[in-house]
Formats: structure tokens, C-alpha cells, sequence
């Protein structure tokens, strides 16, 4: 019996032993894969780099080889662009500041927000509008 128990617990260590060399080489395993992983993608990472170079060269020289064609001929000045109106401008600054007070006020800031945005994007539209007329008479 004492001969059963002392080869039982002989084999037990030994399968305990060989299952940590399984677990040991399964890590090892898996470490190799992963670096193969971070190699291949700093490989694709390099490959990308190396292409974006190639594209600015092939930019820069086509920008180098542009020919410049002098035309002696008047040009009129191009129109002065004009700015936005004051509509577009009060609609900016009325969603702005509806947003602000709206999420400052309500218990639900993002809700608040939006429907401050809106009704202030509205009032601040029509006021806009009110003054864009008064310039036009």
C-alpha cells in the first residue's frame, strides 16, 4: 500500500510537470504569433509610409513641371464676394446661444441643447431676416 501511494504521487508530479511544459510552450506560442502579428502590420505601416512619399514626389513634381502661360490681355477685377447674410448670421448666433442656455437650464443637458439650438436658430433666422429687409429698402 505504501509502495501504491508513493508511485501515485510519483505520477502525479511528473503529469503536473508535463502539463506546465505544455502551458510553457503554448506562451511561447502565443508570444510568437503576436510579434509575428506587430511585425506584419508595422510592415504594412512602412508600406503606407513608403507609398504616401511616392505620391507627395510624384505632387511636388508635377507642381515643378507646370507651364506658365503669360496673357497680356485686361482682366476685370473678380466681383467682391459678399459675406453672409444677415439671416444666415443670426441663425448662427441665436443656435449658438439657444444651445448654451438650453443646456444651462434643463435638468437634461443634451435635450436641452438641441431644442435651445433650434428655437434659437429660429428666432435669431427671423431676425436676420427682419434686418436683411430694412437694408434692402
Amino acid at each position: 500500500m505504501k509502495y501504491a501511494c508513493i508511485l501515485l504521487f510519483s505520477l502525479s508530479l511528473v503529469s503536473c510537470q508535463f502539463q506546465n511544459k505544455e502551458e510553457i510552450e503554448k506562451a511561447k506560442q502565443a508570444s510568437i504569433d503576436s510579434m509575428k502579428t506587430a511585425i506584419e502590420q508595422q510592415r504594412v505601416v512602412d508600406s503606407m509610409q513608403t507609398e504616401l512619399a511616392r505620391v507627395n514626389e510624384e505632387k511636388e513634381a508635377a507642381q515643378n513641371s507646370k507651364t506658365v502661360v503669360v496673357n497680356n490681355t485686361t482682366t476685370q477685377a473678380a466681383p467682391k464676394r459678399k459675406g453672409m447674410s444677415n439671416t444666415a448670421k443670426g441663425a448662427l448666433i441665436g443656435a449658438g446661444v439657444g444651445a448654451a442656455t438650453g443646456a444651462i437650464v434643463s435638468k437634461k443637458k443634451g435635450t436641452g441643447a438641441i431644442i435651445g439650438g433650434l428655437a434659437g436658430a429660429g428666432v435669431g433666422a427671423g431676425t436676420g431676416a427682419i434686418i436683411d429687409e430694412k437694408k434692402k429698402e
